[in-house]
């Protein structure tokens, strides 16, 4: 299911062979996204390595799937943790374990962003590998 959704987003951005109508796209989909409300802008929600703030909330159901609310104070950074946030969502934490991370590779980060929202995008990730080894 993680794969399928990737795949999806991989597919969108691929599509778009000027880098501009790629980065204006992440930041489109980062607008269009719902807000974290206040009450969850919390620092333990907050993803460490961001330049900017960024939250990502983990939500835990009684079918052991996770699904994922997610913010952030810039545009791009949105646009990525909202991306993420909905790739993983609805994935129970085995899915989660066993992702690949190479499997990134096919969004081309390193020509979308700078490496400091590189490495943010794979604090975002890291954040979401360890609610998959979360247990109640």
């Amino acid at each position: 299911m993680i794969s399928e959704k990737l795949k999806t987003y991989i597919d969108t951005l691929n599509t778009m062979d000027d880098m501009m109508d790629r980065y204006t796209w992440l930041m489109d989909f980062g607008k269009k996204s719902p807000t974290v409300p206040e009450r969850f802008k919390l620092p333990e929600f907050e993803v460490p390595g961001c330049q900017s703030q960024t939250w990502l909330v983990p939500h835990f159901t009684y079918e052991d799937t996770i699904y994922f609310t997610a913010d952030s104070a810039a545009l791009i950074s949105k646009g990525m943790v909202c991306l993420l946030a909905d790739v993983f969502s609805n994935s129970t934490r085995d899915e989660i374990k066993k992702f690949d991370t190479a499997s990134l590779d096919g969004l081309n980060l390193s020509s979308l962003l700078t490496p400091g929202r590189r490495n943010g995008v794979y604090s975002m990730l890291k954040v979401i590998q360890g609610y998959g080894q979360y247990k109640d």
